[in-house]
C-alpha cells in the first residue's frame, strides 16, 4: 500500500511539474503511458493539477511587505472562454524589488476584458488592502491613466513611464524610410548624460522631424515629465527604471508556458497554471540584482525617511 502510494504520488509530482512547464495535456498523457505504462486521461489532469488550487489563493492573498521601493506593472493577454464565448482578457501582473533586491511577484489578477486604468487601480488598491503602505518608484508602459491609478493609492510614488514602449509607439507614425534617421535623433535625447542635455536634444529632433511627424513628436513633449524621472538617478538605478523589461521578460516566460492554451475554459484555469509557472521561475530568484547594495544607498539618500534602514 505504501507502496502504491508512493507511485501515486511521484506520478501526480511529475504531472505537475510538466503542467507548469506548459507541456499539453496529450503530451503529458503521452508521457506517463510510455514512461509509467498508466492511461492517464485529461480529466484526470486536470484534478491532479487542481490539488494545488488552495495555494493558488494563499499566494494572491498573502500579506505583502511594506515598502517595495520599486515596482514593475504590465499586462499579458489570453483568450478564455466565457458564457459560451471566447474573450481576449488581460491578465494584470506586478513584480517588485523588496529592500533587499530580490524580485517578488505580488499577484496575478484577471481583467474583465482588454487592459485599461481603472482595473489597474483595483489591483493597486488589492496591493494597499494587503499591506503595502509605500511605493517609491512605479514602472509603467504608455496606457493613459496609469499614473492617476497609482498615484490615487500611494500618492507619493514616482511613476517611470517606459522609454522602449514610448520609443516603439512612436515608430508607428514614422515611414519606414525614415525610422533610421529618426530613431537615432531619439537616442540623443534618452541617451543623454543629463535631463537639460535630453531636454534641448528633443527641442532640436522637435525642430528637425516635428512638421512632418506632429504626433511623434508630441507624445514625447506631453509624456516628458514622466518618461524622463531615471534622469534623477545615478547609471545603476536608470538602468533598472527607464524600462519595463524585467516585468516583461518575467511574462515572456509565462507566455512559453501558455502557448499550448489558445484557448482558457475557465478564469480559474488560468491562475493555476500561472502560479504552477510562477513556482517553477521564481525558483531561480535566489540573489539580488546585481549592484543592488549600491543601488540601495541611493535610494536612503534619495528616499530620506522612508526608506528602512
Amino acid at each position: 500500500m505504501l507502496l502504491e502510494e508512493k507511485r501515486t504520488n511521484e506520478l501526480e509530482e511529475k504531472i505537475t511539474v510538466m503542467y507548469a512547464k506548459g507541456t499539453s495535456t496529450r503530451d503529458i498523457a503521452d508521457v506517463e503511458k510510455e514512461v509509467y505504462g498508466v492511461e492517464v486521461s485529461e480529466s484526470t489532469i486536470s484534478t491532479i493539477t487542481d490539488k494545488v488550487w488552495p495555494l493558488v489563493e494563499e499566494w494572491q492573498r498573502r500579506p505583502l511587505e511594506e515598502i517595495y521601493p520599486i515596482i514593475y506593472l504590465d499586462a499579458l493577454h489570453i483568450k478564455i472562454r466565457r458564457n459560451g464565448k471566447i474573450e481576449s482578457v488581460a491578465v494584470y501582473v506586478v513584480l517588485a524589488l523588496d529592500t533587499e533586491g530580490h524580485k517578488d511577484v505580488l499577484g496575478h489578477w484577471i481583467g474583465d476584458g482588454g487592459e485599461g486604468a481603472n482595473f489597474w487601480l483595483s489591483v493597486v488598491t488589492d496591493l494597499q488592502s494587503r499591506g503595502v503602505k509605500d511605493v517609491f518608484i512605479a514602472c509603467v508602459d504608455g496606457l493613459q491613466g496609469f499614473a492617476d491609478a497609482i498615484q490615487a493609492i500611494f500618492p507619493q510614488t514616482i511613476v517611470q513611464r517606459c522609454v522602449v514602449h514610448q520609443i516603439r509607439n512612436s515608430l508607428k507614425y514614422v515611414t519606414s524610410t525614415d525610422r533610421k534617421e529618426f530613431l537615432d535623433s531619439l537616442k540623443t535625447v534618452y541617451k543623454a548624460p543629463t535631463r537639460e542635455e535630453a531636454e534641448t536634444n528633443l527641442l532640436l529632433v522637435a525642430e528637425q522631424w516635428g512638421d512632418k511627424y506632429p504626433a511623434a513628436i508630441r507624445s514625447w513633449e506631453n509624456n516628458w515629465a514622466e518618461l524622463s524621472t531615471f534622469f534623477d538617478y545615478p547609471a545603476e538605478m536608470r538602468r533598472i527604471i527607464y524600462t519595463t523589461n524585467t516585468i516583461e521578460g518575467y511574462n515572456r516566460q509565462l507566455r512559453k508556458v501558455i502557448k499550448n492554451k489558445a484557448v482558457f475554459p475557465t478564469d480559474k484555469s488560468v491562475r493555476k497554471l500561472l502560479y504552477l509557472a510562477h513556482t517553477d521561475i521564481a525558483k531561480k530568484w535566489t540573489m539580488p540584482i546585481p549592484n543592488w547594495a549600491k543601488i540601495r544607498n541611493q535610494l536612503a539618500i534619495r528616499f530620506e525617511g522612508r526608506y528602512p534602514l
